[in-house]
């Protein structure tokens, strides 16, 4: 199993029945893949779509069908389309259940960074800040380090995407909550030991007594 899939895999048991989930770019799109199969959860693209399926089979790709990063989609029976503007109400008014994102960096206090680098271009900001501050539960998909540093660290030194903290991070090597403005150590990946863990990481984790291996 690779990294990606392992953190998809473990962000998918953070959903729930009857949820309305949007999905980010990058890993937070794989996490579809992996809903258990005993619930059922309503996805939604920010370009104005609920119901959204996986990639459809070559030669069975509808142009006009994406999801907010423009890649082509599905759309499940019973799927709802709208516009723009009706997508944006539903995440501003905070009906939106969680949002499962990528990330660039993640402060130690939870701020997150993960919509430009200074010097690179961007399209925009895109829906990153809307997500953050309207989903009720904010969940980062990302691997744990970039170039052989930690992506979670104590001074964060990109462009903050919201003031909001996220609520967890779930990398290839542990799951870690953010709790009374502090990064909680909350468990490890298969085969990972919590001393790797803490090598691996730049912010100060705190470490409960209990810190059980993740299930996926």
């Amino acid at each position: 199993m690779n990294a990606p899939e392992l953190i998809a895999r473990r962000v998918a048991r953070e959903l729930k029945h009857g949820m309305l989930v949007n999905l980010g770019i990058g890993i937070p799109t794989q996490v579809a893949r992996y809903v258990p199969k005993n619930i059922h959860v309503f996805f939604q693209s920010e370009n104005g779509l609920i119901g959204t399926g996986d990639v459809p089979a070559e030669g069975l790709v509808q142009f006009r069908l994406t999801d907010a990063a423009g890649r082509p989609v599905t759309a499940l029976p019973g799927a709802a389309c709208f516009d723009s503007a009706m997508s944006f109400g539903l995440i501003r008014g905070g009906h939106l259940d969680l949002t499962v994102v990528g990330g660039l960096e993640v402060e130690a206090s939870g701020r997150l960074a993960n919509w430009v680098i200074p010097g690179k271009m961007t399209p925009g900001m895109g829906g990153a800040m809307d997500l953050l501050t309207g989903a009720k539960r904010v969940v980062v998909a990302m691997q744990h380090s970039a170039r052989g540093r930690s992506k979670i660290v104590e001074h964060i030194g990109l462009p903050v995407t919201a003031v909001r903290p996220v609520d967890l991070v779930v990398t290839e090597l542990a799951v870690i909550a953010f709790a009374g403005g502090r990064p909680v150590l909350k468990e490890t990946a298969p085969g990972v030991t919590v001393d790797e863990v803490v090598a691996a990481t730049d912010a100060n984790l705190a470490l409960p007594d209990h810190i059980p291996e993740m299930a996926i």
